[in-house]
């Protein structure tokens, strides 16, 4: 981002764009914790000690769901309110960055590289006049080719700001008291020129690449929409409250594991899991938006696969104990 934002709006811009980078570590902070809290327990044996007083699994379960609850509150208010919010606010903020001028993302005090590294500008102070930003003992360098030798440009001022042309709306940077050294490096063979006033061409705006627009717009907004991008937005931001309480009953019964396998012997297995889960929900929800998936099937059957997959985690200690050739016999 060095030299495409003001230095002044990064931290804002990241503030913005928080809430989407929540939605995706949260729910795993909480498939994890629950594996690492509940795998401790049974690694030292104290799920033996609750399970023998009577505590059962399905009271663990619902105790479990009852505690995940919080973090589903947390999780809707980021998922139908805050992200899109962010995501507004975040295009404005950008939007507005792309009509500054290169005088604007200078930094005093440091040397910058501009145009793709053709050109480093320095400036030792920056000061607002009115709405005018100006720049104080300004060095700018760049090179060119002539007759097949590359050669340096090197430009001193006393100060510079920016000028746009009303005709044309190109972007110039306003050299004042300018000194002006030309030649070969390497050789002495320079050229020294002085001006009173000179302009540099600035390159076009800073073209970023746009938000889509279903991610700004309000929950309400999106509800009963036939717009396939809205519907595909709209069940995403659902998708992600049906995430909590399905990796929760997913990180229960997965959470059992033998004192002499420690408890991170599940770590692997649960964040391959938690990735399948949200690559599912990321492919469904591009189909959906592509139109080729019919929003009725939409993102629920992968909540359903996973339901499933709790459901078998849940009755697997029970299917091997019926199966076993010791139990057979």
């Amino acid at each position: 981002m060095a030299g495409r934002l003001a230095s002044d709006v990064l931290l804002l811009l990241m503030f913005y764009r928080l809430p989407d980078f929540l939605l995706v570590i949260v729910p795993l902070a909480l498939f994890l914790g629950i594996l690492l809290a509940y795998g401790r327990m049974y690694a030292e044996n104290e799920m033996v000690i609750l399970f023998g007083a009577g505590f059962s699994q399905r009271r663990l379960l619902l105790l479990t769901l009852g505690s995940s609850s919080v973090v589903l509150l947390f999780v809707a208010i980021l998922s139908l309110w805050v992200t899109p919010w962010g995501a507004r606010h975040s295009e404005q903020l950008k939007q507005s960055q792309q009509q500054l001028t290169e005088i604007d993302l200078i930094v005093a005090g440091q040397f910058q590289s501009f145009d793709d590294g053709g050109r480093v500008t320095y400036a030792e102070r920056s000061n607002r006049d009115g709405s005018v930003r100006r720049l104080g003992n300004v060095f700018v360098a760049f090179s060119n080719a002539v007759d097949g030798e590359q050669n340096l440009r090197i430009t001193v001022a006393a100060s510079a700001r920016p000028e746009i042309d009303a005709q044309t709306g190109a972007r110039f940077m306003r050299l004042e008291d300018v000194m002006q050294y030309d030649g070969v490096p390497g050789t002495a063979n320079f050229t020294i020129a002085q001006f009173d006033v000179q302009s540099i061409l600035l390159p076009e705006s800073t073209e970023f690449d746009p938000i889509l627009e279903e991610k700004t717009l309000p929950t309400l907004e999106l509800i009963g929409s036939s717009d396939s991008d809205e519907q595909a937005e709209l069940q995403w931001r659902l998708s992600m409250l049906l995430l909590i309480p399905v990796i929760t009953l997913i990180a229960v019964p997965l959470s059992k594991v033998d004192p002499r396998q420690g408890r991170y012997s599940k770590l692997v297995p649960a964040a391959l899991l938690y990735a399948s889960y949200f690559v599912l929900l990321q492919f469904s929800k591009d189909l959906i938006a592509d139109g080729n998936l019919s929003s009725l099937i939409g993102m629920w059957w992968v909540h359903l696969l996973f339901c499933g997959v709790a459901f078998v985690a849940y009755q697997y200690p029970a299917i091997v104990r019926r199966f076993s050739p010791r139990a057979r016999s």
